[in-house]
């Protein structure tokens, strides 16, 4: 997606070999215009799919989710990163490790909100080491639900959460793979 590796250059800040800061447009400021294509990429690349909801985690992962949701006609779900008061009852729960926050987090899903009737597209803004995304199949799995593929806004290629993910036979599309930021460069991979 040439509009979004355009951003990321312009934009993104190496802050060292492993970490692209792009909060200027996904992970602090959204730029609507963006997420929109995003969106509308990600509901052509998963066109051949019945999607029924569109599951995500807080919080920078549910722009790009909310727009695919907006493309196609389905419910977006987030997991939640914090229990508050009203996320009570029955959940769905996993453990996900972060790693630009060096913590991790037991996420939640209302066990109201996913059923095995439904087919599932994962959207996150990262991947990189795939722990958002293991915890997201696994809330998957305990629902039931079908996961028809992954969607990525940016995969970091040189980290290994792609290639494990595609390994174990998980459809995963990236709209932009990062090769390397070594040398504070960025250089996508073809």
């Amino acid at each position: 997606m040439d509009l979004l590796k355009e951003k990321i250059l312009k934009e993104g800040k190496v802050l060292s070999d492993t970490v692209l800061k792009v909060d200027s447009f996904l992970n602090h400021q959204i730029d609507p215009l963006l997420m929109k294509e995003i969106g509308e990429e990600f509901a052509n690349r998963f066109k051949d799919e019945v999607i029924t909801k569109v599951l995500t985690i807080e919080s920078s992962g549910i722009a790009p989710a909310t727009m695919l949701g907006l493309s196609i006609g389905a419910q977006v779900v987030f997991a939640r990163k914090k229990k508050s008061l009203t996320l009570s009852g029955d959940l769905y729960t996993s453990q996900v490790y972060s790693f630009t926050k060096r913590e991790t987090n037991e996420i939640s899903v209302s066990k109201d909100f996913l059923s095995p009737d439904d087919n599932v597209v994962i959207i996150d803004d990262f991947l990189a080491n795939g722990e958002a995304v293991k915890g997201l199949l696994d809330i998957a799995k305990q629902a039931g639900c079908k996961v028809v593929g992954v969607g990525i806004v940016i995969e970091k290629g040189f980290q290994n959460g792609g290639k494990m993910l595609r390994e174990q036979g998980v459809r995963v599309e990236s709209l932009a793979i990062i090769k390397s930021l070594k040398n504070n460069t960025i250089e996508f991979a073809e």
